[in-house]
């Protein structure tokens, strides 16, 4: 069974794939609308409805309104934290030495626990 630390780092290997992923998606989407833009921009020239400078200035205006417009990643929240949420990786060597240590403290509570029902058990038997 995977240890908690493999799942978190699973996690991260996904988050992080996912935005490489988008981010290409996203420049190969720009890249097309960039060559539909010039296309059209193309045939305006060729038709002489604009000029050549007009027509560059009309796609990069087109690329950078896509830009501008991109939808956000993830769910829409108007309370965004300043800074983005820090999230701590706990290789399994310290994560067993923690849980080794807080064992250690419950298992001296239980000793303790156990010596004083053994006093109490025999002063009940004394009486």
């Amino acid at each position: 069974m995977p240890g908690f630390g493999d799942i978190l780092q699973k996690a991260v290997y996904l988050g992080v794939g996912l935005a490489s992923y988008a981010g290409e998606k996203a420049g190969s989407k720009l890249t097309e609308l960039r060559t539909e833009a010039q296309k059209l921009a193309d045939e305006l020239v060729k038709r002489g409805e604009m000029s050549t400078e007009e027509a560059r200035r009309f796609v990069e205006d087109m690329v950078q309104q896509a830009q501008q417009q991109q939808p956000p990643v993830g769910p829409v929240k108007d309370d965004k934290p300043a800074e983005p949420r820090r999230i701590e990786i706990v290789s399994e060597d310290e994560d067993t030495s923690k849980k080794e240590a807080k064992d250690a403290g419950g298992v001296d509570k239980l000793r303790e626990q156990v010596q004083n029902l053994q006093e109490e058990l025999r002063r009940l038997k004394q009486d």
